[in-house]
């Protein structure tokens, strides 16, 4: 365990959405974090809830800097190992800003709830009214905070808004536990507001999913 100084600077320096996962996450549980890319919200899961943290990562570069981190995290892709993972190995499986570059992302979600007994997953909503700005006025493929990279360059190529996550879980049956949309400068916007606000002014969503029944 990291010292409380050390677990307070990790939290200071962690994208704001790891920090709401990991709010949803029950200390000394046992999560797969899927594409973990740098180990950052292992690490922070480890130290912070203590939990048995495992990853998946595509990049060598992220499965080597996890290992430096001390972190047990394997190579592999979203799209096509999580086929090899025996039912309910977790309590959750993590999918942080992964799920828009992912081939199939319906069957990654439908693994995630079969592997896991609850799947979070965050994502930047393509509904936030300046994306929706900018391809009305500039008729250009948007450039933002949580979409930085141009169009020929990104890595995303499932974008999606946060009333089509919801239709792509309730597709797949399953139940939303707990849902989160931020704001731009990363607070997180009222629980109660209706879905339109959130789709309209959240620039990135969090959400907990389990199997119905």
């Amino acid at each position: 365990m990291a010292d409380p100084e050390g677990r307070a600077a990790l939290s200071r320096t962690a994208r704001i959405d790891l920090l709401v996962v990991a709010d949803m996450v029950k200390p000394k549980s046992r999560v797969l974090d899927v594409g973990c890319g740098d180990g950052t919200l292992l690490r922070l899961l480890a130290e912070e809830r203590g939990v048995d943290a495992r990853g998946i990562e595509l990049s060598q570069h992220g499965v080597n800097d996890c290992v430096a981190k001390g972190l047990s995290v394997v190579q592999g892709d979203a799209d096509t190992d999580l086929a090899d993972y025996p039912d309910d190995a977790f309590d959750y499986v993590i999918l942080s800003q992964t799920l828009q570059a992912t081939r199939q992302p319906r069957k990654v979600l439908e693994h995630m709830l079969r592997i896991g007994r609850h799947a979070i997953v965050s994502f930047p909503n393509f509904g936030h009214w300046r994306i929706r700005a900018q391809i009305a006025f500039k008729g250009q493929m948007p450039v933002t905070d949580s979409l930085a990279v141009a169009w020929y360059e990104t890595p995303n190529i499932h974008l999606c808004t946060i009333r089509d996550f919801l239709a792509l879980a309730h597709a797949i049956g399953a139940k939303t536990e707990r849902g989160i949309a931020l704001d731009r400068f990363g607070s997180p916007m009222l629980v109660n507001a209706p879905w339109w606000m959130w789709n309209l002014l959240g620039d990135q969503a969090v959400f907990r999913l389990s199997r119905k029944g």
